[in-house]
């Protein structure tokens, strides 16, 4: 099979098939999650405000899922603690938010993460002293989970490969190959060369804000499955608002359930949900986005006095919802998933959430063995493990034996946690790195914790073939420094050309060409 698109969707379909004994072909366009799947706001929940439209079954399958991530990838996914505060006339009352607690404990089976607690007044501010006191009258204390989402998606699409999955990336598809009216095929370039055919019995769309794109190469009037809604993130320094839990809120501008989250010693404020015609490739927070995200915030934490100057940096993404024509508001638009088969053959899974990735996957591998046993006579083979073999890095979550061993090797403890949350039982092949190499155990910059061996191991074992593959998505200085890693471009850059064979101009253009970028405005989903 032929699987178009390498976000979390395509990437665990891939390990989903590979592990079940298919033949598995994967092919991204751009790097590994560079679209919607490293633009998220990096939880793993089941959707606490699901339950008020009623989604008991998505939110129920949801939080199954956040125990199955929690238990395969325990150092990219880490419980956290939430606070959600009630003010005098919010939306969500007192009384309605303990029900809605009592509910979302039990669809957990009251396991994963620790249960909740309701708090009044006072025991929330003692928790949260700077929250809005005016009009506060309690709220609830609960656990959901927190994850990296670009960093899981490349530990997924590794477990693919490790399980004979055949990875691609920077490959684009410019058109599928379609004899006696069967999808049998894609063509493919990686920009250098003319097209090449991939022949395969079944060929998978799972290009999230994209697959109507891909649909339309079989029929151009096919009717598009989407609706898009644009979700944007803005990152400050934690100081600035002084939490120390996550806190949910109700936006005082309308009404919208948001977060503010903990990142470090940064926090990111999101989301937004409004419907856009703008493409993928150009999906960037607006002034105004960033305004509301802003205001929200200030609202709940009136001595924050957030100003767009405070701002580190922003993401952007595109929900690839499932259009539906009854949903007024895009908050009612359902977050489930469908698996649409065309006159050809293709399918495509479109909607869902991050959270659920897993288990989409695993139906459609389901379904594409029902069509093997229509198409050759094949039986289906059973369910592969993917809930319980654990993704690279998450073999152990006993990781203290190798943080003593990065600190013996002179690293600082702030490098040392951050090797220990990026790479967890793989660790000691970083520090392997260092070993042969002292240097390498240098910072970056100074302001960061990430080191030099990271950037090897971004390559060697993490698919970063460009300086924006490794300072966005694998070690996120994009997103962690005011200047978005451009510091750190030039010895990225260098570092990156021993490995991959660059000369010196090669080297300085490709430092140069990142920095041009953030400097142009950022990046979008690619």
């Amino acid at each position: 099979m032929l699987i178009i698109g390498g976000g979390i969707v395509g990437a665990a379909i891939a390990r989903d098939a590979a592990m079940r004994g298919y033949r598995v072909a994967l092919v991204e366009q751009g790097d590994f999650g560079a679209g919607t799947s490293s633009h998220s706001s990096r939880l793993a929940h089941g959707g606490l405000r699901y339950l008020e439209h009623g989604d008991i079954k998505l939110v129920f399958e949801a939080l199954r899922e956040r125990g199955i991530l929690l238990r395969i990838a325990p150092h990219l996914v880490r419980p956290l603690p939430f606070i959600f505060p009630v003010h005098t006339g919010d939306r969500v009352g007192f009384w309605k938010l303990a029900a809605g607690m009592w509910l979302y404990d039990l669809l957990s089976l009251f396991r994963n993460v620790p249960r909740h607690r309701m708090l009044g007044k006072r025991k929330l501010l003692a928790a949260e002293p700077m929250l809005r006191e005016r009009g506060l009258v309690g709220g609830a204390r609960y656990f959901d989970a927190q994850l990296d989402d670009a960093r899981l998606t490349v530990a997924t699409v590794r477990s693919a490969e490790r399980h004979g999955a055949m990875i691609a990336s920077h490959v684009r598809v410019t058109g599928l190959e379609i004899a006696g009216g069967r999808v049998g095929g894609a063509y493919v370039t990686d920009g250098t060369a003319t097209p090449e055919l991939v022949r395969a019995t079944i060929v998978v769309n799972a290009t999230g804000p994209w697959c109507d794109r891909i649909r339309m190469m079989e029929d151009p009037a096919a009717r598009p499955l989407l609706r898009l809604t644009k979700g944007c993130h803005a990152m400050v320094r934690r100081e600035r608002i002084g939490h120390t839990a996550a806190i949910t809120l109700t936006s005082a501008i309308d009404g919208r359930v948001m977060f503010v989250l903990p990142w470090g010693e940064l926090s990111y404020i999101g989301t937004t949900d409004t419907d856009t015609d703008e493409p993928p490739e150009s999906v960037r927070a607006t002034p105004d986005d960033v305004r509301y995200l802003l205001r929200s915030a200030n609202a709940m934490f009136p001595n924050a006095h957030l100003t767009p100057e405070d701002v580190i940096a922003t993401w952007s993404g595109l929900r690839p919802l499932l259009a539906d024509p009854g949903a007024q508001s895009t908050a009612a638009v359902s977050r489930e998933h469908a698996i649409v088969r065309s006159a050809g053959g293709m399918l495509t899974i479109a909607g869902g959430k991050l959270t659920t990735h897993r288990e989409m996957a695993a139906q459609l591998v389901d379904r594409i063995g029902h069509e093997f046993r229509v198409l050759e006579g094949r039986r289906r083979p059973p369910r592969a493990p993917t809930d319980r073999e654990p993704l690279p890095g998450g073999e152990s979550a006993r990781l203290e034996p190798f943080r003593i061993e990065a600190l013996e090797l002179g690293l600082d403890a702030g490098s040392a946690a951050h090797l220990l949350q990026h790479y967890g039982s793989e660790t000691p092949a970083v520090l392997n790195l260092i070993r042969g190499d002292r240097a390498l155990g240098r910072r970056l910059v100074p302001e960061h914790p990430a080191i030099g061996a990271t950037v090897i191991q971004a390559v060697r074992r993490e698919y970063a073939t460009t300086v924006e593959d490794v300072l966005v998505r694998r070690i996120h200085l994009y997103y962690e420094t005011r200047d978005q890693g451009c510091g750190a471009a030039p010895v990225v850059a260098e570092l990156m050309g021993r490995e991959l064979g660059w000369d010196g101009g090669t080297v300085t253009g490709a430092a140069g060409d990142y920095v041009a970028r953030v400097r142009s405005g950022g990046f979008s989903e690619e």
